[in-house]
């Protein structure tokens, strides 16, 4: 029970590392926050119209959640690794720092799936893909991604991984609701629009 409580606290803790903040601010661009949806993802730092930093956040939103996950797995058990990952994305989407308003969760929860199941994180990019290539919606391929990585589970890790993606999944569904309601009425703005989306 103590490595599955340290593994909660060190995933918590990389989770809620505000890359698109500390990305944007270091580069002498201020608060992202104040700007385009106020978001600290890797979609609103690009309104800054700087694609390296929009990258770094990318990538180290997603590392973080992989981090977490190896570290956890390493010091202790695959189940407090899975600990760990779930953590490092409540850590993304509720950060203590910030008032607990943080990011959307799709690249820490596909950096979380490739490091607990890379297959599983393989067919969550794959889907992702597709339904952008056929849609051009940035917001509904993460969804259905989402939607799709505890069926993914199921058919390439465990049980345990696909109850996990379920609840991931519904917690990104509620960071995202403000895009399925756009989705919904046809406002929602698809990729390489020319008004920004806003998550």
């Amino acid at each position: 029970m103590i490595a599955y409580a340290l593994a909660l606290i060190l995933g918590y803790a990389l989770g809620s590392i505000p890359f698109g903040l500390l990305a944007t601010r270091l580069a002498g661009l201020g608060d992202v926050r104040a700007i385009g949806s106020g978001n600290i993802g890797a979609t609103n730092v690009l309104r800054t119209g700087r694609k390296d930093l929009a990258a770094m956040t990318l990538i180290g939103d997603a590392g973080k959640g992989a981090v977490a996950v190896l570290i956890a797995g390493w010091l202790w058990t695959p189940e407090a690794a899975m600990l760990a990952g779930v953590a490092a994305f409540f850590g993304h989407v509720f950060p203590v720092w910030l008032g607990f308003k943080g990011g959307k969760g799709v690249a820490t929860f596909i950096g979380i799936l490739l490091a607990l199941s890379w297959p599983v994180g393989l067919v969550y990019c794959a889907v992702w893909l597709i339904v952008a290539l056929v849609t051009r919606y940035s917001s509904l391929s993460a969804l259905v991604g989402a939607a799709l990585s505890p069926i993914a589970a199921l058919f390439f890790a465990t049980p345990a991984l696909a109850i996990a993606c379920l609840v991931l999944a519904v917690v990104l569904f509620f960071t995202h609701r403000t895009n399925i309601a756009r989705l919904r009425d046809g406002s929602e703005t698809r990729i390489g629009g020319k008004k920004a989306l806003e998550g």
